[in-house]
Parts: C-alpha cells; structure tokens; sequence
C-alpha cells in the first residue's frame, strides 16, 4: 500500500494505490518522474488501523462519559505523591 500526494497550488491531495507487488517498480519508475515540488512519496503507517481503533474507543468512553477526566490540578497532586513515594 502506497500513499501519494500531490501538491497542486500550496493543496496537498492524497491517494491511496493499491497494486500487485510485480509492477511496484514501473509505478515507482514513474512516479520519481516528477520533482520533489510535484510530488511526495509517503509510506503507509502500519499501525494507522490499530491506532485509530483505539482513538475511536478512546473517544468512544469520552463521549458517554465512562472515563476519568483529571484537572490539571489534580494531576500535578497525583504526580506530586507519585514523585514523593519513590523520592527515599
């Protein structure tokens, strides 16, 4: 999987190939074709799936309310005693 994206006029557009590793090489061939100005290489994240899964689960337990949110206040106390119990 390969991502591509294209700057036209300070807009990046981005497209998603997906090919047969035996033409990989014709496709990068052409694509070096065009400058660095014109064109951006970007490989594909392989965690993105498993990373946004856990994004939406993280928002998913904001949204209805079922985690913990701290004030800063009360992560500076947290810390604060964390810090103080490993200090000796």
């Amino acid at each position: 999987m390969v991502y591509i994206c294209v700057i036209n006029e300070s807009i990046m557009d981005a497209i998603r190939l997906e090919f047969q590793p035996e033409i990989k090489e014709k496709i990068l061939s052409f694509l070096n074709s065009f400058s660095s100005d014109e064109l951006k290489i970007t490989p594909e994240d392989p965690d993105f799936d498993e990373n946004k899964r856990k994004v939406h689960a993280a928002y998913s337990k904001l949204k209805n309310g079922t985690t913990k949110l701290y004030t800063l206040e009360e992560v500076d106390e947290i810390l604060e005693k964390t810090i103080s119990k490993y200090e000796d």
